[in-house]
């Protein structure tokens, strides 16, 4: 059977979707605009004040394209960050770069995440954008070896023209994102339900309070 792409199979989203979405036409059927890739690195730049030029280096491997700093839009003394300092990188990609891009984490990154599950349907927004959450930026292969010392997260937006949060989880899941299966969703609650039973209940010990010393007489 011969692998489709990304780009393939969302071309074929207008005839799989169109008996359930009542597509007229093949420019309704939704589309990948763009892909969003987001790190925060806060306060740790101050520790080390490389640290941005390092993740800058190590996401434009990554996605292909150089990252853009982000500032801080107020200052907050409870965190030491003044308006306008560094905190975050991102990155937007779009045309060809985005659909290499998702390919690669569709079946490169995700497949390589450590104790995978599957997606949560929740991941995907009212307005049909998908949201996840990477927490080791070495699942993808342009990591090298030294680059296991400075691990960093990730959050990667996959923005779509879909506009309800139904047409946006099955387009999605058309792409190939590995959601989770309501029948996983279900054993995984009753694991976690016998969990909870096993868990031994600590009694509660009433000490009566002592007696008030009599006045003498």
């Amino acid at each position: 059977m011969k692998h489709l792409t990304v780009k393939e199979k969302e071309a074929e989203a207008f005839e799989k979707m169109k008996t359930n979405f009542h597509y007229k036409n093949p420019m309704a059927a939704p589309k990948i605009k763009k892909i969003v890739v987001n790190v925060g690195t806060g306060t740790a730049v101050k520790k080390d004040k490389n640290k941005n030029e390092t993740i800058a280096d190590r996401l434009a491997k990554i996605t292909g394209q150089k990252a853009a700093l982000r500032g801080a839009k107020k200052s907050i003394a409870s965190f030491k960050v003044r308006q306008g300092e560094p905190i975050g990188l991102v990155v937007t990609v779009r045309g060809k770069r985005m659909y290499a891009f998702l390919e690669k984490l569709i079946n490169v990154a995700i497949p390589r995440t450590k104790d995978f599950r599957g997606i949560t349907k929740k991941a995907v927004d009212n307005v049909g954008n998908l949201t996840l959450g990477i927490k080791e930026h070495t699942i993808f292969p342009e990591t090298a070896d030294e680059d296991i010392k400075d691990v960093f997260g990730m959050s990667i937006t996959l923005v779509s023209t879909a506009k309800t949060k139904e047409e946006g989880t099955a387009f999605f899941e058309l792409l190939g994102i590995p959601f989770k299966k309501q029948e996983d969703v279900k054993e995984f609650q009753k694991k976690e339900k016998k969990k909870r039973k096993r868990k031994p209940k600590t009694e509660s010990v009433l000490v009566a309070p002592a007696a008030a010393p009599k006045a003498a007489a």
